[in-house]
């Protein structure tokens, strides 16, 4: 007797998003409102956000774009409210030319360049609004389903679907898989996608500092030899250092006491905020420029800091991974709506191709400014001063520079 083929049954999800940070969890969300089924695993749940702790040591300058995706996501507002420090002018120095450029939201018709916001409070907020979402850790109800602790330990990809080994025994399949498993991926590695790039040997240390003068809702980076020393406001009127410096140097400044440290942080910016008066405890993170030598695989692509990882002179790292979300949900929406597979390789590389060109672009941008800051040959501090007076002259391009940096 003849039978009927039986019919496969499609994917429980159309999309797996692995790693809960803030690029990861803002790409289940918004990949959940645009109306796909959703699954978030990270390893373990963020520290919970809360305003009588200490503002966290990492901050990001969230740029005009990605306030725009936030707040589409429906968690600006919150996020705003709680601790958040607008800034509308940013002033770069060299300390070798004293050679300066100043950037005004209001020279291009702009109430701000950005946000100052701790990294904390944007991955927490994303997590309120996943769970307010999708219910409880490991449940599903409307679009997203959160599984955490969840750790996967292999993939495969297949004719219509993608199958995710987890830590536990269990599996998981869905349409498309997305890595959001930050700069050390091991889900890019699983994929075989290489990366090129180099090691700047250098850290940036952080730390949040009072100062003798307010901050004026401004972004202050001074370049010196050993690496740009940036001082961003906060919303309590302190100002967040992110002081990048070899890795000898590092070690030492992290070892200083609080006072010799404060003097040190005076004379390296200048006493641009006049003396320091106080400072936390400090950490320190490693430095690199590392890209992905492509964002695609079968029924795969890369996010965030797992696609690309920046030198953080320019604070872009953060807004370049919103950006990747961004298209993301729009490629993956248009080619729903058109009928096709979310999945499918010509869709994915419309994705890729965009991010990894812009995202390049960028990269490599903010590394052949941390080289020319790194001249220390007379001649060449002569000209790197003279390129940077013109263009603080030329109003046009850096208007360009600024809208390009809001990502508008």
């Amino acid at each position: 007797m003849n039978t009927l083929p039986e019919r496969r049954r499609a994917p429980a999800l159309d999309i797996a998003v692995v790693g809960g940070g803030m690029v990861g969890a803002a790409a289940a969300l918004a990949l959940a409102k645009a109306g796909f089924s959703t699954a978030l695993l990270e390893a373990r749940e963020p520290t919970p956000w809360r305003a009588g702790d200490e503002v966290d040591l990492r901050v990001v300058g969230l740029a005009p774009s990605s306030i725009e995706l936030l707040d589409g996501l429906g968690v600006w507002t919150s996020i705003r409210d709680a601790r958040s420090s607008p800034y509308a002018h940013m002033h770069v120095w060299d300390s070798e030319s004293g050679a300066a450029i100043d950037f005004s939201a209001a020279d291009d018709g702009r109430d701000l360049l950005g946000h100052i916001v701790e990294n904390n409070l944007v991955q927490w907020t994303l997590w309120q609004a996943l769970e307010a979402a999708g219910g409880r850790s490991g449940t599903a109800t409307g679009g997203v389903r959160r599984l955490c602790p969840a750790e996967v330990r292999g993939f495969e990809a297949r004719e219509d679907r993608v199958v995710l080994e987890l830590a536990d025994g269990e599996s998981l399949a869905a349409r498309l898989l997305v890595a959001a498993d930050g700069a050390a991926s091991p889900l890019r590695d699983m994929a075989g996608i290489a990366t090129r790039g180099r090691d700047y040997a250098q850290r940036a240390v952080v730390a949040h500092v009072v100062t003798e003068r307010p901050h004026e809702a401004t972004a202050w980076q001074r370049f010196l030899p050993t690496g740009p020393l940036a001082l961003l406001p906060l919303a309590d009127g302190r100002s967040s250092v992110v002081w990048s410096l070899p890795e000898d140097e590092a070690q030492r400044v992290l070892a200083l006491d609080d006072a010799a440290f404060m003097d040190a942080l005076g004379i390296a910016s200048d006493f641009r905020l006049g003396r320091v008066l106080g400072t936390t405890r400090r950490a320190a993170f490693p430095l690199k420029l590392q890209l992905a030598e492509t964002y695609q695989s079968d029924r795969f692509v890369l996010l965030g800091d797992a696609a690309h990882a920046v030198h953080p002179l320019a604070g872009q790292g953060v807004n370049l991974g919103l950006r990747d979300v961004a298209e993301l949900r729009d490629t993956l929406r248009a080619a729903r709506d058109a009928g096709r597979d979310i999945g499918a390789e010509h869709v994915l590389r419309r994705y890729a191709r965009r991010r990894r060109s812009a995202d390049t672009l960028d990269a490599r941008g903010f590394d052949a400014l941390a080289r020319i800051y790194a001249w220390q040959s007379p001649p060449l501090i002569a000209a790197r001063g003279l390129g940077v007076r013109l263009l603080d002259r030329l109003a046009p391009l850096k208007r360009r520079i600024a809208a390009h940096a809001a990502g508008l």
